[in-house]
């Protein structure tokens, strides 16, 4: 940045950093995106590490409950609900990998404990097995990233119970919830193929690479669109029907199925797997359902508020992945960069650091944002901090 223009860069690193709670609101000094076609004019600088490290920082000032763990909203409802502290864990895990800091580390191991307390008995095991599932993948980054045994040992056991949910209904899968026999979903069974991969690249146990590719099997052939690689949300049986629901796809179903492509074709260097990931990828792009005017769809609060920031987690894995193809690569980094710029732009109320839902859009003042819907922001921000350090956003 030329010295011309430090006065508005120290601005903008006070819009978008802060300090602490204390943040200054620069909504009267729009810094402009540069007209390419000019000679001169200052450059929009985008502080990514800055601003994940204020996003970070928001969540845990808005949202920590009791026992380490984080409550539904920034409005005043303390409820505690399982699958979005699993992904709490996964922000808190990405934010220690990007800076290193000891407190990432503390903060990871409270809520681990607290999750555990706060779900009662005294134990992670839960009658939603997705909710399982993405506690026990958060578990196994954290121990990738800690080496602390206690995420091993929970993941461990998670697996064990989430194994039990196979059945040979509808030929195979797991259910969604341990009491739901004639209900499978992808969000029970793709995230599933992820854990087991993740744990045999730690224990090198042919049994988890077995299940990986067994349950793969099973939702390719029964939840993925074979032409487009469109990934439907669930297989159930309705008054003796069997119905495949074609008409919801999501884009955390996506996500996660993009992701468990990449894992087995590392594994396998079976090419077929990430053919289908790559398949997966150009949809997400394209696909109406899943993208309006280049940015990913509103899937509004809630359950949905989370949905787009677990695409983006597995999405960037597969901007990573070095034998796609150049003309693939590129697309897809544009595609999750657009995004971020238009997050980053217009979709987090400043100074309060708090995410839109809809990522053309910031909150309104005092609005009310589920943990759910700032963690996707976190993450969304997180991969961008990433993905331009390694060079993806040059």
């Amino acid at each position: 940045m030329k010295k011309l223009f430090s006065t508005h860069y120290t601005i903008l690193l006070l819009c978008v950093v802060g300090f602490g709670l204390l943040t200054v609101s620069c909504d009267d000094d729009p810094i402009p995106l540069r007209d390419p076609n000019a000679e001169v004019g200052p450059e929009f600088k985008y502080t990514w590490t800055q601003t994940a490290d204020s996003l970070q920082l928001s969540t845990y000032n808005n949202y920590l409950g009791s026992n380490g763990t984080f409550v539904q909203n920034n409005a005043g409802n303390s409820t505690f609900n399982y699958w979005p502290n699993a992904h709490v864990l996964d922000v808190l895990v990405d934010g220690y990998l990007r800076t290193g800091s000891e407190n990432y580390k503390t903060k990871m191991k409270a809520l681990l404990q607290g999750i555990k307390v706060k779900n009662g008995n005294n134990t992670y095991n839960n009658v939603f097995n997705d909710d399982m599932l993405w506690l026990a993948n958060s578990c196994l980054r954290a121990y990738n990233a800690t080496n602390d045994q206690e995420y091993k040992d929970a993941a461990d056991f998670l697996w064990e119970r989430i194994k039990l949910s196979w059945s040979d209904v509808f030929g195979g899968g797991i259910t969604w919830k341990q009491n739901t026999p004639k209900q499978k979903n992808a969000v029970s069974n793709a995230p599933a193929v992820i854990l087991a991969m993740r744990l045999y690249e730690i224990d090198k146990d042919a049994d988890d690479l077995a299940w990986a590719k067994k349950i793969y099997a099973w939702q390719k052939s029964n939840l993925v669109d074979p032409v487009s690689g469109a990934v439907w949300d669930n297989i159930s049986e309705e008054n003796g029907v069997v119905v495949t629901n074609k008409d919801w796809v999501f884009t955390y179903n996506m996500g996660t199925w993009i992701g468990a492509g990449i894992r087995l074709y590392k594994a396998t260097n079976e090419q077929t797997y990430l053919d289908d990931a790559v398949k997966s990828g150009r949809t997400v792009l394209t696909s109406p359902k899943l993208v309006s005017e280049g940015v990913l769809k509103d899937e509004g609060q809630g359950d949905g508020g989370l949905f787009k920031g677990i695409l983006v987690r597995y999405f960037t894995e597969l901007i990573e992945q070095p034998t796609i193809n150049s003309t693939d690569k590129e697309k897809f980094a544009a595609f999750l960069k657009f995004n971020a710029q238009s997050f980053y732009k217009k979709g987090i109320l400043r100074p309060a650091m708090l995410s839109g839902n809809n990522w053309k859009t910031a909150p309104s003042a005092g609005a009310s944002v589920d943990l759910t819907t700032q963690l996707s922001g976190v993450m969304l921000i997180e991969a961008a901090a990433k993905l331009d350090k390694e060079g993806f956003f040059d």
